[in-house]
């Protein structure tokens, strides 16, 4: 399985009050996996981060946009 790199990085803040910084699927899922608030982009974002990590390539643009829209 293929790390699809998206860039710029998706900056988050976590739990703890750090920024961090996401730039591909695995990292973004781990990120949406955390949160309590959950919606339809956040449904999204699982959605296509999944897909992307069970092999089915979505350009990494994509899953960065509704990563991004999610957060």
């Amino acid at each position: 399985m293929a790390t699809h790199w998206f860039v710029p990085p998706v900056f988050v803040k976590t739990e703890t009050g750090d920024r961090h910084g996401c730039n591909n699927a695995r990292t973004a899922l781990e990120q949406l996996k955390r949160w309590t608030r959950r919606g339809p982009r956040w449904h999204k974002a699982v959605t296509l981060c999944l897909s992307d990590l069970e092999g089915d390539p979505i350009d990494p643009q994509v899953v960065r946009k509704a990563f991004e829209a999610a957060a």
